[in-house]
């Protein structure tokens, strides 16, 4: 997300970062039927019954943006095994921080030609933003598309695999076993 003009997030909601107030802003978004249509589409669903987003904008570090909050979806997805509906809530923390592309903060690690630590466990390292807007409603997407279950089964349902007779025992694996004295 580095330029904002770039997302194409259905849910997008643009916080001024200049005109956060020291206790952060609170920001609710809860997508509508188009929004939700859309939604299921850019994610592969068969539907978004609910989405509601409840985000903390709040500043960080000197010119830094830190978003808080929550995602929270009721949506409908195929079954792989049998295509049938399988609902499923999505409940995901949201957790981001964001820095002008021209800070030093956000530069220091990157062109300072040193060691960058990461821990996998740990925060996401800042993303950077142009102009004074950071896009938080693309943001609560990524925690929601990512919270979806890639392999949604239906209850109870399960892959059966074909038993497989053993192969026939080839010339080569004879001549082995003959070769190591196993019959």
């Amino acid at each position: 997300m580095k330029h904002q003009e770039e997302s194409t997030s259905s849910v997008s909601f643009d916080a001024h970062v200049s005109r956060l107030p020291q206790n952060g802003m609170p920001v609710r978004i809860e997508a509508d039927p188009a929004q939700r249509e859309a939604l299921a589409k850019d994610h592969d669903l068969l539907s978004v019954e609910r989405y509601v987003a409840e985000l903390l904008v709040a500043p960080w570090k000197r010119h830094g943006v830190k978003v808080t909050g929550r995602v929270e979806a009721d949506i409908t997805q195929a079954c792989v095994v049998t295509l049938e509906p399988v609902t499923a809530h999505i409940d995901e923390e949201v957790e981001g921080l964001f820095l002008p592309e021209d800070s030093k903060l956000g530069r220091q690690g990157f062109e300072g030609g040193g060691e960058i630590m990461l821990d996998a466990e740990g925060p996401d390292s800042p993303e950077t933003f142009s102009g004074d807007t950071v896009d938080v409603g693309a943001l609560a997407e990524q925690f929601f598309g990512l919270a979806i279950d890639p392999y949604p089964r239906k209850l109870g349902v399960t892959i059966d695999i074909a038993s497989q007779e053993p192969a026939e025992e080839s010339e080569f694996q004879r001549k082995l076993k003959s070769l190591l004295g196993k019959s």
